[in-house]
């Protein structure tokens, strides 16, 4: 058994991710910020595209959809509660659901807050967790639609996957990211090396995702919202977590 997770760098700073069986030629997407990219991608493998996985409405994820479905006929998933406002979807998909991906099985989690109706998708087989806009290198996305314990729930839900995950997620943002980090937790020497790494990465053009959600749980501090240190050096120390996540957003969203 043979994936090939490829990333994928489309406009600006977003991320699409194809996953293709080696053994089946079967191939996959996850996300279509734009055709042009994807098209490149899957025509220099030799690859044809027969599911797209879509995990939220904004025009970033999705905009490619309609010239890669004329394109290869493939079939769009997307979730039931955002239906209404995502491309025509062939499958509807829910929390909970298992649905194949190239051959294998792959879970769908409801992961709101930054949209509601914002899905992750979970495939066992690649240890790699798809979550675009919730969980990100060293961040997590603005809530925009949801509210702060909505967003804190769906982050603990990928946090409980198992350690080394590759977690693909939807934007290069992690740069910044990392300078915020160092403002929650500036003693953290697990965060200090990934921000060198970074840095290094970044200077040569490099991406910075996908990362394992093991760094995560040790550097980003949307993850560490439960711990007492972290409510310590924000002087919360007896608050609920998720009061303390929305205070670490808020902290973001001025950074």
């Amino acid at each position: 058994m043979t994936i090939e997770i490829v990333t994928v760098p489309c406009r600006s700073d977003n991320y699409a991710f194809l996953v293709h069986d080696g053994d089946t030629g079967c191939t996959a997407l996850v996300d279509a910020p734009e055709a042009a990219p994807i098209l490149s991608a899957l025509e220099a493998r030799g690859w044809t595209l027969g599911q797209l996985f879509l995990t939220h409405h904004h025009d970033d994820h999705i905009a490619g959809t309609e010239e890669l479905r004329t394109r290869y006929g493939c079939s769009v998933y997307g979730g039931a509660a955002d239906a209404h406002r995502l491309p025509p979807l062939d499958h509807a998909l829910s929390e909970g659901d298992s649905v194949d991906c190239a051959g294998h099985p792959m879970q769908v989690l409801d992961v709101s807050g930054h949209t509601v109706g914002h899905l992750a998708f979970y495939l066992p087989a690649a240890k790699a967790a798809f979550t675009a806009d919730s969980l990100m290198a060293l961040g997590c996305g603005r809530v925009f639609e949801g509210t702060m314990p909505q967003m804190w729930h769906s982050l603990s839900k990928l946090a409980a996957l198992p350690p080394d995950t590759t977690i693909c997620s939807g934007h290069e943002y992690t740069a910044t990211n990392a300078a915020f980090a160092a403002t929650i937790e500036p003693d953290n020497q697990d965060l200090q090396t990934r921000i060198s790494a970074v840095k290094a990465a970044r200077a040569k053009g490099a991406f910075t995702v996908p990362s394992l959600l093991s760094e995560e749980l040790a550097t980003n501090p949307f993850l560490r919202a439960g711990l007492s240190s972290v409510k310590s050096a924000l002087t919360m120390p007896s608050a609920p977590d998720a009061e303390v996540f929305a205070e670490i957003r808020r902290r973001k969203d001025s950074f």
